[in-house]
């Protein structure tokens, strides 16, 4: 009999298995990460000493809540750490298993892949010293170091703040914080972010203990330039240059879509995320016939309604599947994801886009570091009269590396978007293609 498959053992996905198990089904969890939890709750490996509070600080007891349940599933269900699925078709999930390639069918499937960094790049994105927030908060709570000795944190949206907060806490010396989005934006999204009062208030402690410890933080400030020859060596931006010998910078998250695209669900233009993102109802349904959508995959919404949607989208496998379930359950979690939505909306105007990013860019920038494209490559291509961007991928490369896209491809439609003189929306989206994510060498993938 074909399983309920589950990809992502994070927030949604761990909330999705307990609620399949809790009815009686068992499911299928398949999981990069050695151990369950997700990037937000990402855990350190067996043997390492940092508490739950140092790891995790005003979220410690959400994420042990959730380590807990991923350690109670684990042996009850069919759960595959280090599996990395890299490519689905015909109701198949292709997979690669501690260097084993496996295939595995499946009856229904939740797709909860989660969110990576939103890269905007900038002269120097490619020195050794420089990361995405996100690898800079991997690195500190799986591996317990810091990516640099005097490291500037750039960028915006709150995981700017938190990083900072987390590297700070954690001893790290940390010589500023820049955020590209003005002070006033913040002001103007208060009433929004008022909703969520509890999830303010720790941004606005991130902030304050930040500066409390005589850490400069520069609002309205964008990072220019990286300097260094080897290596990092500092940044530049408005004027002022900052000696450091690392970089974390991003622009707020992105979903993982490949997946999704994959399987050939619908995407529609999301305003409010500034991306595609794969079409589903309140429930998690996506146009595919059994195949689910639930967290950050499907839109940046955070961890506490990635776990909320992760529950919505296996009560919905249940109902599809004709199991009995409490009726009144999908109500509550749709009206609490409802209020996190409009939460988000703060966020957004509390963070804007930097939408003069592409205009500034100058052309020898590296846009492209798989292929080694730069911005004036992709702006030749369309000044010869391309503008879609699959289009402009096939004429100069641009997103057909080994990340397919996926650190370069939103940035890609920004430089085409601006130069072909059209709204982000119509210059089009990367399609998909398999591996979504870099395969090893020596691996035999069988037919």
């Amino acid at each position: 009999m074909k399983p309920v498959v589950i990809v992502g053992a994070g927030p949604a996905g761990i909330s999705a298995a307990r609620t399949l198990l809790d009815h009686g089904i068992r499911p299928c969890l398949v999981d990069e990460s050695l151990r369950g939890g997700g990037q937000i709750y990402r855990r350190q490996p067996v043997g390492f000493q940092r508490t739950a509070q140092q790891l995790y600080g005003f979220e410690a007891r959400k994420a042990e809540a959730v380590h807990r349940t991923m350690d109670e599933l684990a042996p009850l269900i069919d759960y595959r750490p280090q599996t990395l699925v890299w490519n689905a078709e015909d109701g198949r999930l292709d997979m690669l298993n501690n260097g084993r390639a496996e295939s595995i069918e499946y009856a229904q499937l939740i797709v909860a892949t989660g969110a990576t960094d939103r890269i905007l790049p900038v002269p120097g994105w490619t020195l050794p010293g420089v990361y995405s927030l996100g690898a800079a908060q991997i690195a500190l709570k799986y591996q317990g170091c810091a990516i640099g000795e005097r490291v500037a944190f750039c960028g915006s949206g709150p995981l700017l703040y938190l990083v900072a907060y987390q590297y700070a806490k954690a001893g790290a010396k940390v010589v500023a914080v820049l955020d590209s989005a003005p002070f006033s934006a913040q002001c103007r999204a208060l009433p929004a972010l008022l909703g969520q009062p509890a999830t303010l208030a720790k941004g606005v402690y991130y902030r304050a203990w930040l500066t409390a410890h005589g850490i400069p933080v520069h609002q309205g400030a964008t990072l220019e330039q990286i300097d260094g020859a080897q290596r990092v060596s500092g940044i530049q931006w408005a004027d002022q240059t900052l000696e450091c010998d690392a970089v974390a910078f991003a622009h707020a998250l992105r979903s993982e879509t490949q997946l999704a695209d994959l399987l050939g669900c619908e995407f529609a233009w999301n305003v409010l995320n500034r991306a595609w993102l794969p079409q589903r109802d309140s429930a998690g349904r996506s146009s595919v016939n059994g195949v689910y959508l639930a967290g950050d995959g499907a839109g940046i919404m955070g961890a506490d309604a990635a776990q909320m949607a992760g529950e919505r989208a296996a009560l919905a496998v249940l109902e599809d599947s004709g199991v009995a379930i409490d009726q009144h359950r999908p109500v509550v979690l749709e009206q609490q994801l409802a209020a996190i939505q409009r939460f988000r909306h703060g966020l957004e105007t509390a963070f804007p886009f930097p939408e003069q990013w592409a205009a500034e860019a100058p052309d020898e920038l590296i846009l492209c570091r798989c292929e080694e494209v730069s911005v004036g490559d992709v702006r030749a291509v369309v000044d010869e009269g391309h503008w879609e961007i699959n289009r402009v991928k096939a004429h100069c490369r641009v997103g057909m590396g080994r990340c397919q896209g996926r650190m370069c491809g939103l940035a890609a439609a920004e430089i085409v978007a601006e130069r072909s003189g059209r709204a982000i929306e119509n210059v089009g989206r990367l399609r998909g293609q398999a591996p979504i994510k870099p395969l090893p060498f020596g691996v035999e993938v069988q037919p």
